[in-house]
C-alpha cells in the first residue's frame, strides 16, 4: 500500500514538474506557430465526427432520462432547459473528454513514446535543439486548444441531440424544446462548461504528453504509456470535474451573496 501510495505521489510531481517546463518553454522561448497550426488541425479533423456523434448522444441520453419523471407532472415543455443544463454543467464536458482520452490521448501517447524508444527524441537534443521546444510544446498547446474547441462543439451538438430524442420518445417539437432553454439555462452554466472544457484539455495534453516523452522499455513501454494515459486521464478528468464544481458552487454563492 506504502508503495503504492508512493508511486502515485511520483507520477503527480513527475507531471505537475513536466507541465512547469512545458509553461515556462511557452514562455520563455519561441513557439513555432506552424507547428502549432498543424497539430490543431491534424487534432481537429480526426476527433471532430467522433467528438460530434459523442455530444448528440450524450445529450439524446439526457433528454430521455429527465423526460421520464418530468411527464408525471406534466411539464414537458422544460424539458429542453433541464436536459441542456444538466449537459452543460456537469455530464457533457466529462463524458465527451473521456471520448478525447481515448482518440487523442492515446495517439499522442503512442506517438512521442514511439519516438522516445526509437530514440527520435535524443536525436534531436544530440543535435543542439530543446526537445520540449520542437516536438512537446506545438502538441501540447494544439491538443489543448483543439481538444477546448471539440469539446465546444461536443455541447451544441448535445442540444440537437436532446431536440431529436425529445420529439421522438416524448412528442415535445424543436420549437417547444428550445423555447425553455434561455429560462433555464443560466449563462454561469454556460461558462462552467467551457470552463470545465478548458481544465480537461489541459489536463488531456499534459498526461498524453508526459506519459509519451517518458514511456521507456521499447514497444512494451509504449503500450504502457498508452494504458496509462487513458486511465490516468480519466481518473484526472473524474477529479478536476469535482474539483470546479466544487469551486464553482463556492464561487456562485459568493457572487449571489454579494449581489443580496
Amino acid at each position: 500500500m506504502m508503495t503504492v501510495a508512493v508511486h502515485v505521489l511520483d507520477e503527480i510531481g513527475g507531471t505537475l514538474i513536466f507541465l512547469k517546463k512545458i509553461l515556462h518553454t511557452i514562455f520563455a522561448k519561441r513557439i513555432k506557430t506552424h507547428e502549432v497550426f498543424v497539430q490543431i488541425w491534424k487534432v481537429t479533423i480526426e476527433s471532430f465526427p467522433t467528438t460530434a456523434m459523442a455530444g448528440f448522444f450524450v445529450g439524446a441520453i439526457m433528454a430521455v432520462q429527465f423526460a421520464m419523471p418530468i411527464r408525471e407532472f406534466g411539464a414537458l415543455g422544460f424539458l429542453g432547459g433541464l436536459a441542456t443544463s444538466a449537459t452543460f454543467r456537469e455530464v457533457g464536458p466529462m463524458l465527451i473528454a473521456f471520448m478525447l482520452s481515448g482518440k487523442v490521448g492515446a495517439f499522442t501517447s503512442a506517438e512521442l513514446g514511439t519516438m522516445r524508444v526509437t530514440e527520435q527524441i535524443d536525436a534531436v537534443r544530440c543535435l543542439g535543439a530543446d526537445p520540449l521546444q520542437e516536438i512537446i510544446v506545438p502538441r501540447f498547446v494544439g491538443i489543448v486548444i483543439s481538444s477546448f474547441f471539440l469539446l465546444a462543439v461536443g455541447l451544441m451538438m448535445s442540444v440537437f441531440g436532446g431536440m431529436a430524442l425529445a420529439q421522438a420518445m416524448a412528442g415535445v417539437s424543436p420549437e417547444e424544446y428550445i423555447r425553455h432553454i434561455p429560462t433555464i439555462v443560466h449563462p454561469l452554466s454556460i461558462l462552467s462548461g467551457m470552463i470545465k472544457s478548458m481544465v480537461f484539455a489541459v489536463v488531456l495534453a499534459t498526461i498524453c504528453t508526459y506519459k509519451g516523452f517518458t514511456a521507456s522499455g521499447g514497444a512494451k513501454g509504449v503500450g504502457r504509456a498508452v494504458v496509462a494515459t487513458a486511465v490516468t486521464t480519466m481518473i484526472c478528468i473524474v477529479v478536476m470535474d469535482w474539483f470546479t464544481s466544487f469551486v464553482g458552487d463556492i464561487l456562485l454563492q459568493m457572487i449571489r451573496g454579494y449581489r443580496s
